[in-house]
């Protein structure tokens, strides 16, 4: 069997920007909900039958308390914010498994399935669908990768290194020293992509890094100012690793039967029809239908 396991944070945020806004039969905004729950469905339909999908109920997190400055909803539109619950409730009365993340973030839900999925001997792939790029630190060879939906690629372990320029297990590491402004936490001064491969494709982690510049690989540029940028900021940078080391202990399931779609709840006729969208009902039961028939 194959694991998809879904950033519904990322989707959602990626529709709102891309269809225009809807209401539903209350009055609520739900244009991005809808077109989120239409396209976990079409997965459905071609296949995707083990499926999770993580979200970020709430924007902060554990993070927050290690460092304030640690991205917050502050600027994301309200309209945005509210469709988060109803779009968790959407999916689960599809009979999609949705972890909705208030202490640990949406990424740290992803990783944990990734990695209890991938424990299960009758798991082929586990495809981690989302283009976040700290989520390619879960990337195992070709058995756990990450897919980008909207661009249509696929990241083994090859191709987060040709990415990156560096191994999955190291992405924690170059995120601490380049930054991540999306995740608000600004890196090491000095160090920017190439110097940031160039040294952790050699070292992997930072505590392999020599203090001493001179016993730098000499391929590596500007050793001197890199090392005293890195060791004069020692404990900033490894705090910034801990906000982009994602959590491998969050409880996401039991085993992976629990992940098996097996076709929506009675009261998801209602929902589909309070955003206008009687079709996805129908479309939910032909897609378990059909899958009865493959069984």
């Amino acid at each position: 069997m194959d694991v998809f396991l879904i950033d519904g944070t990322y989707e959602l945020f990626r529709y709102f920007h891309a269809v225009p806004a809807a209401k539903d039969v209350d009055g609520r905004e739900i244009g991005a909900v809808r077109a989120v729950v239409k396209s976990v469905l079409a997965m459905i339909e071609h296949g995707a039958t083990y499926t999770g999908v993580a979200t970020d109920h709430v924007i902060e997190s554990f993070r927050n308390d290690l460092y304030p400055s640690y991205k917050t909803s502050a600027g994301v539109p309200p309209s945005l914010l509210s469709q988060f619950p109803l779009l968790e409730e959407n999916l689960e009365a599809m009979g999609v498994k949705v972890w909705p993340m208030i202490y640990y973030e949406a990424d740290d839900a992803l990783a944990s399935a990734a990695a209890r999925a991938a424990r299960d001997e009758r798991v082929q792939h586990v495809i981690i669908c989302s283009p976040d790029k700290d989520l390619s630190q879960c990337v195992t060879g070709t058995r756990v990768v990450q897919f980008d939906r909207r661009r249509r690629v696929l990241r083994d372990e090859a191709g987060v290194e040709a990415k990156f320029g560096v191994k999955p297990e190291s992405i924690p590491d170059y995120l601490a020293v380049l930054g991540d402004s999306a995740d608000g936490f600004p890196g090491i001064q000095g160090w920017g992509k190439k110097a940031a491969a160039g040294t952790l494709s050699r070292y992997a982690h930072l505590e392999n890094i020599p203090r001493d510049w001179r016993e730098w690989h000499p391929a590596i540029g500007s050793a001197r100012s890199l090392a005293s940028s890195l060791f004069r900021s020692w404990d900033h940078a490894l705090l910034f690793r801990t906000l982009a080391r994602l959590r491998l202990d969050v409880p996401v399931f039991s085993s992976v039967d629990d992940l098996r779609w097996r076709g929506p709840e009675a009261r998801f006729e209602g929902q589909c029809r309070a955003m206008g969208a009687p079709d996805l009902f129908n479309r939910a039961l032909s897609a378990a239908g059909a899958k009865l028939q493959t069984t």
